[in-house]
C-alpha cells in the first residue's frame, strides 16, 4: 500500500531525513519520501502497518501529522 501524510513542522531538508528515518524504522515499511515544501510523507508499507503506527513515529521524531 502507498499512503500520503501531512506532516507539520518540516523546515529543511534534514528535517526530511528525520521523517523518513523514523517512518523507515517501523517493521513493513519498504520506502518513505518526504517532502518539506509540500509538508508530506509518502510510504510504501505492507497492510499490516497501521496509520497510528505511522502518526506516532512521526510525531516521536518531533513533529505533527494530520
Amino acid at each position: 500500500m502507498t499512503k500520503t501524510l501531512t506532516v507539520n513542522g518540516m523546515k529543511c531538508p534534514k528535517c526530511e531525513a528525520r521523517v523518513q528515518k523514523a517512518v523507515l524504522a517501523i517493521d513493513g515499511v519498504t520506502d518513505a519520501k518526504a517532502d518539506h515544501k509540500a509538508c508530506t510523507v509518502t510510504i510504501n508499507a505492507s497492510d499490516t502497518v497501521s496509520d497510528e503506527t505511522l502518526r506516532k513515529a512521526i510525531t516521536d521524531a518531533g513533529y505533527t501529522c494530520a
